[in-house]
């Protein structure tokens, strides 16, 4: 399989791509930066902003995964919401899977979601505010889309392979980053959540 992978420098971009080299799979690291990847990789320095790139990743990738988040320190979140539009319509018409690391901002609980709770972390809140809404905008679109979510909180660990998997609402406290990448790999081969949002955790 051929996978696009915007930051793939990052903790969970990282990650997602050693674990897709690591099964055969054909992977190309997508970074701003255009820093280093593994000698395995392609390295493409790109935005997910922009179109003309994005397009030519769609066009050429089965799919394009979207390892990225709006800043945690302020910032335009805009520019979050309009890189995953920008990457919505980069699939367009095309048979190629769109997935994107969520957060747990966005799961439910009786009814409510996580991010709404009054002991919500404080200085998570308006970046969990803008994956929600993320999250809305695949939802209204017509592409092959998934949201992974993961566990309340995500952190470098050990990769088990072993974690359980849900729906909307939480599934345990944690999960290693190491353990997502394999949840997301196992998802592009054996699709089972197309146009779903799902989560993950111990």
């Amino acid at each position: 399989m051929k996978i696009a992978v915007y930051g793939a420098s990052g903790m969970v971009g990282s990650r997602i791509v050693a674990e897709a080299v690591s099964r055969g799979h054909e992977v190309t690291g997508v970074t701003r930066s255009g820093g280093e990847l593994p000698a395995d990789v392609c390295a493409v320095q790109a935005n997910a902003g922009d179109v003309a790139s994005a397009k030519e990743l769609a066009a050429d990738s089965d799919a394009l995964v979207a390892a990225i988040g709006p800043s945690r320190t302020g910032g335009d979140h805009q520019d979050y919401l309009d890189a995953v539009d920008n990457l919505i319509a980069a699939v367009q018409g095309t048979a190629t899977r769109l997935v994107v690391v969520g957060g747990a901002g966005s799961l439910v609980v009786n009814g409510n979601r996580v991010v709404d709770s009054p002991n919500f972390p404080a200085e998570y809140k308006a970046e969990s505010l803008t994956v929600s809404q993320a999250l809305e905008n695949l939802r209204a679109s017509d592409v092959n889309w998934t949201m992974l979510s993961p566990a309340l909180v995500i952190a470098p660990g050990e990769r088990t392979g072993v974690f359980r998997l849900g729906q909307d609402e939480p599934i345990g406290e944690h999960i290693s980053a190491e353990d997502y990448a394999v949840a997301l790999i196992n998802e592009l081969e054996q699709p089972t959540h197309n146009k779903q949002r799902f989560t993950l955790g111990y």
